[in-house]
């Protein structure tokens, strides 16, 4: 996608970091994230030992097929091309590629420097890239933009950071979801907390800018057709959950003080519905 943008914006531009993915997460432990604040909203405990390193981070083959098709479909396929490479090496025996699980296979990334795609999911990505391209309004919020812009600020007196799928400054702020099946995109987005993703996102970049940003979500299917859909988040939608965020944030600050960190589920529940 372009990333053209007026010189008017300029001013905008200037609070934007730009930097590698890996040199963003390294500086977590610095800064509250989106998804560590979406791990305490879920438990205490499990944003507690994410940040004392006692849970890893996993990285699934949905995750790479994920962050490939946000590389063509925002960045283009010269930054694809960069970070990268589709095939694998192949077996001399069979003539068939290795496994992705094999040593063969991690010998050929790591001799290339990139993440490799199979064929299978390098043909996935192009075809889901084709299904946001082919969706008119989805276009027309991508038209001008910058794509993984980082931004730090203080909210709520805490350090916190973002890296914006997508901003086009005095426009947009779109976040990019691949999803097996857009029918229940809406109840996944409440299932995995999505707008409370979207909504930390605009009041951190508030916290630099000044305004609010008009919010979407872009949606794009991992199997046939390949279908892509984009919602405008409600201010009042985004309301409730910065509140919700709000709060998460100071609660997160006393378990910090006390340093006592409760799984949520200390309390007696009732299970009051049919």
């Amino acid at each position: 996608m372009s990333q053209q943008v007026c010189e008017s914006d300029s001013a905008v531009l200037d609070v934007l970091i730009h930097e590698p993915a890996e040199v963003y997460h390294a500086k977590a432990g610095d800064n509250l994230s989106s998804h560590l604040l979406g791990d305490f909203r879920k438990s205490p405990l499990l944003y507690h030992r994410k940040r004392c390193g006692l849970i890893p981070d996993q990285d699934r083959p949905a995750y790479l097929v994920g962050r490939a098709a946000h590389t063509v479909i925002l960045e283009g396929l010269d930054a694809f091309q960069e970070t990268f490479a589709v095939g694998g090496p192949v077996n001399p025996k069979t003539g068939l590629p290795f496994g992705s699980s094999t040593k063969a296979w991690a010998e050929w990334s790591a001799a290339h420097g990139k993440d490799v795609l199979t064929n299978d999911q390098y043909n996935l990505v192009m075809q889901m890239a084709d299904g946001v391209r082919l969706h008119a309004l989805a276009q027309e919020l991508l038209a001008d933009g910058v794509a993984e812009a980082v931004v730090r600020a203080e909210y709520c007196d805490v350090p916190c950071q973002i890296r914006m799928d997508w901003f086009a400054p005095h426009r947009v702020l779109c976040d990019l979801k691949t999803v097996d099946n857009i029918d229940y995109f809406e109840a996944d987005a409440r299932r995995y907390g999505y707008c409370h993703q979207l909504a930390f996102y605009v009041a951190v970049l508030a916290q630099r800018i000044g305004i609010r940003m008009p919010a979407f979500f872009i949606a794009v299917e991992k199997r046939e057709p390949f279908r892509c859909g984009v919602w405008r988040v409600t201010d009042e939608v985004l309301g409730h959950a910065m509140r919700e965020n709000e709060a998460a944030i100071h609660r997160l600050r006393e378990c910090q003080s006390r340093n006592d960190w409760p799984t949520g589920f200390e309390d007696q529940r009732f299970f009051d519905y049919l």
